[in-house]
């Protein structure tokens, strides 16, 4: 129920006393920024959305009844503004949420696709290198898939780094060889 000084301050303030107004917004501005800190938990939707309810306060005075008290009544109002805060936030989350997963699925595709050509490309780099004599295609596996450098390379094969560069030079010249003639295959093969 309504104490005497709450009934007077309600009329003045009916009246268009903003004076009186303001000594409302202060007498109950703190226990309603800190119900909207808890429940929004983000600093300035709390002060946005608390200014929100001294005007709903003030719009909705006059139909105020007086069948609790004014704290409570205010609490209410600032309760039912954070509830609509959150649930039109998460509308926009969800919003946001769907758009991500929309580009997220794309990403995945790409990602998919990506693999596809570099399983191909892996597939015919595989059936050039056994295109070379065991040689050549050890050396260039060392070096391009193991990366191994030529120091790691020379104990692994017993050779010296010049050895190993020159046997490289040939090996790549040769790899090179037979995908261009690989390549011209399979655009013949297709175009044809």
């Amino acid at each position: 129920m309504l104490t005497t000084n709450e009934k007077e301050l309600i009329k003045k303030i009916s009246n268009g006393n903003t004076v009186a107004f303001s000594d409302l917004v202060d007498g109950h501005k703190d226990l309603v920024y800190t119900l909207c800190i808890r429940m929004l938990g983000n600093r300035e939707d709390a002060e946005e959305v608390s200014q929100d309810v001294f005007i709903k306060v003030f719009t909705a005075l006059r139909t105020f009844k007086g069948d609790s008290k004014l704290s409570t009544w205010i609490y209410r109002i600032a309760y039912n503004a954070c509830l609509d805060r959150l649930k039109k936030s998460k509308k926009e989350r969800m919003r946001v949420e769907v758009d991500h997963l929309k580009s997220a699925a794309f990403s995945v595709m790409d990602n998919a696709l990506d693999r596809m050509v570099q399983e191909e490309r892996s597939v015919l780099i595989n059936s050039c290198l056994a295109a070379l004599p065991a040689e050549d295609a050890s050396i260039l596996t060392l070096f391009y898939f193991e990366e191994k450098n030529l120091m790691e390379m020379e104990k692994v094969l017993d050779l010296s780094a010049n050895t190993i560069k020159v046997r490289l030079f040939r090996a790549r010249k040769k790899l090179a060889a037979i995908m261009e003639n690989k390549f011209d295959k399979e655009t013949v093969g297709s175009n044809g």
